[in-house]
């Protein structure tokens, strides 16, 4: 899954990047409004990670405008100020959650967690679509939900993108943007299919389907 990370502190936005990127997502980052909106009109985004104090203009009035143009993904506003009118105005103009300047990173990640599996309908840890069963935190995968199997990094964020995604048909070059991040060197176009057939392999060769001359599906049942 990938996210936008806008923030204007280059060393808080390097350290939280690396911190994402752990965790199994793909980080776009920016540092200025005018390149956040750029990517938020070209790129996929699972979740946008917003500071409202930014050097060129208001988070918030971009917030606004990104809702009001039907944006729905999840946001996690990021701020300084910590009285709870700042809160509220911004969830009034659209952020989902709201963290305050200085935060632990291990809060962050619990909140942004929470937020996509509020998103999908999840209440747990554990992802499940059709039978499988996806935890988020160990990056493993079960079938019958005793016995899991570890998952690479790309056979990972494969399947959650999938799984968070499911009745819908992905092509070969959006399954791509979503598992490498814009400063990262374009990946062979066989990739793609490469980790589709490990998962088949780990899965069963009729969870993913393939949509000739289209591209790939995983049924939610």
């Amino acid at each position: 899954m990938k996210l936008l990370l806008l923030e204007d502190d280059d060393l808080l936005g390097e350290s939280l990047a690396e911190t994402l990127s752990d965790e199994g997502y793909r980080v776009d980052t920016a540092t200025r409004l005018r390149v956040a909106d750029s990517l938020m009109q070209t790129e996929e985004y699972g979740l946008v990670i917003l500071d409202i104090g930014l050097p060129d203009g208001s988070g918030l009035e971009l917030l606004e405008r990104w809702r009001g143009r039907g944006y729905r993904q999840p946001i996690l506003a990021l701020t300084a100020r910590d009285t709870w009118e700042d809160k509220v105005l911004g969830l009034r103009r659209g952020a989902d959650d709201y963290l305050t300047k200085p935060f632990h990173e291990e809060e962050l990640l619990a909140r942004l967690h929470a937020l996509l599996r509020r998103q999908h309908g999840n209440t747990g840890n554990v992802l499940t679509v059709n039978g499988i069963h996806l935890d988020e935190h160990q990056q493993r995968v079960s079938t019958d939900g005793n016995t899991w199997q570890s998952l690479t990094g790309t056979e990972f964020r494969l399947l959650r993108f999938l799984m968070h995604h499911p009745d819908r048909v992905h092509s070969k070059l959006r399954l791509l943007d979503q598992l490498y991040t814009l400063e990262q060197d374009a990946p062979a176009p066989n990739l793609v299919e490469v980790y589709i057939g490990r998962l088949r392999r780990r899965l069963g060769k009729d969870v993913i389907k393939t949509r000739r001359g289209q591209g790939y599906i995983l049924a939610s049942s």
